[in-house]
């Protein structure tokens, strides 16, 4: 079978394209329906072929696939007479020439990976002449040129690199594919949980593509709350967690981390004074720590296509953590700390879909809560630097202590001193369901939220 590369009208360029593989494949399928199922997993969509007739021959296949329709000569060339775009006569005749040429039938998956490879082929042709045109345009910066090649190339080996829309059928099938395998309960599509029962209820879990916003004053305990979650989903779900902290260095979340495990005071652990039994425990916590899927990085002012970059190196990423969303750049110098804001959430929210990961993104609130005298509870409007934030984000969390805005506060007449230990968690959006709020019990000394019932995690 030959390997042929044609002219096209693209700049005169040689594009790869087998002719005889594309006709092979769909000869195979008119012949024996059967292997559609393996061919469909090869070439999920009609663009892998470069030929307007194959596709639209593909096209209509899967369409009646979807439908659970049978695919035969007759049937599919009835289907095919309704096509704006295919002369009855002359696509008869030719759908007739694709089963006689047909090679081998038990050979459709060779010829069909031989069409995918051909398509790669031609879509790294485009992303090379993309990143020509934006190289000679001048007009960005080369350090995100770099990250932007880097993800087109990505995006063509993990078969994302087409683009634009797409029939409804090829969409259902997917979705029946993921109803399938949670219905066997497999936890590569399923929610994670956060380990915090009651926000996992409200919220289902981490929920894959999601951008969840985690919003508090500073100070509030928004770092030690994501660790917390981090930890969780690292050590009791087994999965793999990216931490970036723009504010922190690495040192520092470990040193929260190992107080949080071994329930060792964070004086200490910065003083160095301990005792020979907390000694003890912190060895404990460390080994149960380094057991842990977690990749920690401190990089300032870093933007998402750069840690987008570091991302794609990782492998079966899992969640997302970042700490904050205020001290992100875009890369580019701008006045206009509204509009980078917006470019960053609506990037990010890009990230947790194109990775399909929850990614969870810290944010600072404005002083607005601190003026309202009668109830200092974060609402949706005291979010800083831009409403996209809102708009972006498919679950928005609060953290809320009471204890810290005052020491005491009037009961009945009486002055009583507020809880010390008294935490809330305010699910102000949801994109899957319900609002509400959820208690917590807050460790200061530990850094660590746990349930109100002292003695077991949240």
């Amino acid at each position: 079978m030959a390997n042929n590369i044609v002219k096209t009208e693209f700049d005169g360029l040689n594009i790869p394209y087998s002719p005889e593989a594309e006709q092979a494949v769909l000869g195979a399928i008119i012949y024996e329906p059967d292997c559609f199922g393996r061919v469909t997993e090869i070439l999920p969509r009609p663009e892998y072929f470069h030929m307007s007739m194959h596709r639209l021959i593909y096209s209509t296949m899967l369409s009646m696939y979807t439908q659970g329709r049978s695919i035969d000569f007759v049937t599919l060339y009835e289907e095919l007479k309704h096509e704006r775009n295919f002369d009855p006569t002359e696509g008869k005749t030719y759908m007739a020439a694709l089963v006689e040429n047909c090679p081998s039938i038990s050979n459709v998956e060779v010829y069909a990976d031989l069409v995918r490879s051909k398509f790669e082929g031609r879509q790294l042709m485009n992303t090379g002449k993309r990143i020509i045109e934006d190289v000679t345009s001048g007009q960005h910066d080369p350090a995100l040129l770099v990250d932007a090649a880097e993800q087109m190339i990505y995006d063509i080996r993990q078969g994302k690199s087409i683009q634009g829309l797409e029939r409804i059928e090829s969409v259902i099938i997917k979705t029946f594919d993921r109803l399938d395998a949670l219905n066997k309960d497999d936890d590569a599509l399923k929610p994670m949980a956060s380990g915090i029962g009651e926000i996992d209820r409200i919220t289902t879990g981490l929920n894959r593509s999601d951008l969840i916003i985690l919003a508090a004053r500073p100070g509030m305990g928004k770092t030690s709350f994501a660790l917390n979650i981090a930890r969780n989903v690292a050590l009791k779900s087994k999965k793999t967690v990216a931490f970036f902290s723009l504010e922190m260095t690495k040192d520092q979340l470990v040193s929260r981390l190992l107080s949080a495990e071994a329930l060792v005071g964070g004086t200490k652990l910065r003083t160095g004074k301990l005792s020979d039994e907390e000694w003890q425990r912190i060895i404990s916590a460390g080994d149960v720590l380094s057991k842990c899927d977690m990749y920690l990085d401190d990089t300032p002012g870093i933007s998402v296509p750069a840690m987008k970059a570091k991302l794609r190196r990782l492998k079966n990423i899992d969640l997302v953590v970042i700490d904050y969303l205020q001290l992100m750049t875009t890369g580019r110098h701008t006045d206009n700390r509204v509009q980078e804001i917006s470019e960053i959430t609506r990037n990010l929210k890009v990230l947790a879909k194109e990775l399909s990961v929850p990614v969870i993104c810290l944010s600072q609130l404005s002083r607005a809560s601190e003026k309202r005298a009668e109830d200092h509870r974060p609402q949706i409007s005291d979010l800083r630097d831009s409403g996209s934030i809102e708009q972006d984000a498919d679950i928005i969390l609060f953290l809320y202590r009471e204890a810290y805005y005052d020491k005491n506060k009037v009961i009945g007449g009486d002055t009583s001193e507020v809880d010390q230990n008294s935490a809330e968690c305010l699910i102000a959006k949801n994109r899957h369901g319900e609002t509400g709020t959820v208690k917590l019990h807050w460790q200061g000394e530990f850094m660590r939220f746990t349930s109100p019932e002292l003695g077991r995690e949240a």
